[in-house]
């Protein structure tokens, strides 16, 4: 049973949609951090020894600007850390349900950047609201994690782009995707004034200001996803000719002849058979996924055809 939980896991992160993909991180990482959580207070008495919150912190954004400075990855690493069932469960459905939202209509190679985007500003705010307001002392040190930054870039995102969408809720039947994501930020900021999660609410804002944001500046032509996407393409490019890279050749007689004319038709033929065939396949998958059918070359259809009837 749980070979086949695990293999439709992966099947849904190779093929499925960025919304699921990151669904899927976060629920792993939660995961990982219960099974830590349980083994760390068997080895302790029943006590959660301070190793496990030092682990955690790790991963965490703090308001303590040296930690940051010592931690540069938990500006990002925080968006993707959850303790508490009901803190995942509620960030994933709201996330499952705007985010699809967000995907069908400007682009499923938006998703990731908007994540990061939103998670990395509603912590910046979050840093600085601690200094401005002091809420909790001078020398209270707070933590941030959990997507919620993040989440609240789609909520936001999706009312501007769809504002008319009908959501529908139980008890209140269809209500216009402008008047939720209206109460949720109207949420927020009566929110910032409380003594509860002033820290989170200030993310919340800092998300919505970045799902505003990147909307409207891609509705002046300014896609701020994609010096993001040309990152993580690099990335992968370069561990990709890491793993593809074929082994040094041993030295032999050096070559005093070649044909001065090589044939065009021969290398055409021959450039992908450094390529298996399923990593060809899985290449042109992505290619649908990303740019649609009609972006395959002539060569590239025949292959999916001819793949396709074996």
């Amino acid at each position: 049973m749980f070979g086949s939980i695990w293999d439709d896991i992966k099947r849904e992160f190779s093929y499925g949609n960025m919304v699921n993909r990151l669904i899927i991180i976060n629920v792993v990482v939660f995961v990982s951090v219960c099974l830590l959580w349980v083994i760390m207070r068997l080895l302790n008495a029943g006590e959660t020894p301070p190793l496990y919150h030092n682990i955690i912190q790790f991963f965490e954004f703090s308001s303590d600007w040296k930690h940051n400075l010592l931690h540069p990855w938990t500006l990002i690493t925080n968006t993707f850390l959850h303790e508490g069932f009901m803190h995942i469960a509620f960030n994933m459905l709201f996330f499952y349900w705007f985010g699809r939202i967000v995907g069908d209509l400007i682009g499923d190679a938006r998703v990731l950047p908007l994540y990061l985007m939103g998670g990395i500003v509603g912590n910046i705010v979050f840093f600085i609201s601690v200094f401005a307001f002091g809420y909790g002392g001078e020398n209270t040190v707070h933590f941030a994690l959990g997507a919620s930054a993040a989440v609240m870039a789609f909520i936001v995102a999706s009312g501007f782009v769809a504002p008319n969408f009908l959501i529908h809720l139980p008890l209140l039947g269809a209500i216009k995707l402008k008047f939720i994501v209206g109460a949720w930020i109207l949420y927020d900021l009566v929110g910032v004034a409380g003594d509860l999660n002033t820290g989170g609410h200030f993310a919340h804002l800092g998300g919505a200001l970045m799902g505003w944001f990147f909307v409207a500046q891609l509705h002046r032509g300014n896609d701020l996803s994609i010096p993001v996407n040309r990152f993580f393409r690099r990335i992968r490019g370069f561990f990709t000719g890491l793993k593809s890279q074929p082994p040094p050749r041993r030295q032999g007689p050096r070559k005093v002849y070649s044909n001065p004319a090589p044939r065009k038709e021969t290398f055409k033929k021959n450039s992908n058979m450094s390529l298996s065939h399923q990593e060809q396949l899985d290449a042109i998958l992505d290619k649908i996924k990303q740019s649609g059918y009609d972006s395959l070359s002539r060569e590239e259809k025949e292959f999916l055809f001819n793949a396709s009837n074996k």
